[in-house]
């Protein structure tokens, strides 16, 4: 039997659209247990249940992609799950991954994780959830002419990320259809100078630089309409002593952050969101170093 961990993420973070993305210290677990023969799945919603499950088809994916010479005849799936789904938490994006890591353990193929990423990456289309999701820490990564190109950021560990989500879902597709197709080249230039800024306050663990640094012109804008009250809860962590704000990915979840101690701005913003309609919870999370892993067992 083989259990696979594979951690929440938080992509975009602010200026970063598309490239730039972040490893968080809460897990989905998924079990993978070789049967003779069938499909069987357990802890999953019965409309996933089947030959479309998105672990199952990424499996199917590995193999027809990599055809390693061991492909078990059957498998049972079992799900732990701790990720809000369709939230901007990457849910998505721990089966991709998940999948992949087990298909390449199951079939004995000894892929290496950046191998592993770029079939993630071909699935996911982009890599900001997926490459954070593998290897930990903040990442930055894109391809081009198929070819891989990624660094890790060393986020400072006294920062909290305090992850808000409502109890609406936003699918990333109707996010994605709400962004211009072309931006002004002001825009290009903002976004340019801001995540060049974000990832030097982390670097150099310049925590006064995030709260500008957060700021996009790319996408933020165009989806907050999407979100339920979104201007109002940005405006108020904000005018508190966080560090910065931003959408999580396509949304919903909006995230601030906060130095290690600091509970004010916990306590104050659990306060204000209990006052509004859809059920907004605090996940209070910190960037998990190393991403992704398996265990036999």
């Amino acid at each position: 039997m083989l259990e696979v961990y594979v951690p929440a993420t938080s992509a975009n973070i602010g200026p970063g659209y598309d490239c730039l993305g972040l490893c968080l210290d809460l897990f989905n677990k998924f079990t993978f247990e070789e049967l003779e023969s069938g499909l069987q799945f357990e802890g999953c919603d019965e409309a996933f249940a089947n030959e479309d499950n998105l672990v199952y088809k990424t499996m199917l994916f590995f193999y027809d992609k990599i055809k390693p010479k061991k492909i078990p005849k059957g498998i049972k799936i079992s799900f732990e799950n701790n990720i809000p789904i369709c939230r901007g938490l990457g849910s998505s994006s721990t089966c991709i991954v998940a999948g992949l890591m087990a298909a390449n353990v199951l079939s004995e193929a000894n892929l290496d994780k950046d191998e592993i990423l770029k079939l993630a990456i071909e699935l996911e289309g982009h890599p900001d959830n997926v490459a954070p999701a593998i290897y930990g820490n903040m990442i930055i990564a894109f391809m081009e002419d198929g070819n891989l190109y990624h660094e890790s950021i060393k986020v400072p560990e006294e920062i909290r990320f305090l992850a808000m989500v409502p109890d609406f879902e936003l699918s990333t597709e109707k996010a994605r259809a709400v962004l211009p197709k072309e931006i002004p080249h002001k825009h290009g230039v903002f976004n340019v100078s801001r995540c060049a800024l974000l990832i030097a306050a982390f670097t150099k663990n310049n925590l006064d630089l995030v709260k500008a640094a957060c700021k996009d012109k790319f996408h933020q804008d165009y989806r907050s309409h999407l979100i339920n009250n979104y201007d109002d809860i940005v405006a108020y962590a904000n005018s508190l002593d966080s560090l910065g704000t931003f959408l999580s990915g396509a949304g919903p979840t909006i995230m601030t952050l906060a130095k290690d101690g600091d509970n004010e701005i916990l306590y104050k913003m659990k306060s204000y969101l209990a006052a509004l309609p859809d059920n907004w919870q605090i996940l209070d999370l910190h960037c998990d170093p190393n991403g992704a892993y398996y265990k036999e067992v």
